[in-house]
């Protein structure tokens, strides 16, 4: 199934309010350990193409292209449950991540700069 073959529900793109791209913000999160892992956009046929097939599907703004997760490097995320914030311009997906989540090979891509730590 082609990515771009993939059709969103018009019940859900009602509810789905993306940007002036036709983008939405799409946050990763471990499901068991609730770590989140990576920040990436999906525009309408992603967002479908992850609902139907359960792999993380995402649009590369750099490429301009669609990317599935571990398609090349090995490193999957099989989708559980995928859910809409209160207003309806961030996805939730909660994944079992195998491999590293960010493209340096990392298990999230938030262990690089601390802004502010915890107080102690």
């Amino acid at each position: 199934m082609s990515v771009r073959d993939c059709e969103l529900d018009p019940e859900i793109a009602r509810r789905v309010r993306f940007n002036e791209q036709g983008l939405v913000p799409a946050v990763a999160q471990d499901a068991d350990s609730g770590a989140v892992l990576m920040l990436a956009w999906m525009d309408a046929p992603a967002l479908a193409h992850t609902l139907a097939t359960r792999q993380g599907t995402y649009w590369s703004r750099s490429r301009a292209d669609y990317w599935i997760k571990g398609a090349t490097s090995g490193h999957t995320q099989r989708v559980r449950e995928v859910r809409l914030d209160c207003d309806g311009d961030t996805v939730l997906l909660a994944v079992e991540q195998r491999g590293g989540a960010c493209h340096t090979g990392d298990r999230t891509c938030f262990d690089a700069d601390v802004l502010l730590g915890e107080e102690r």
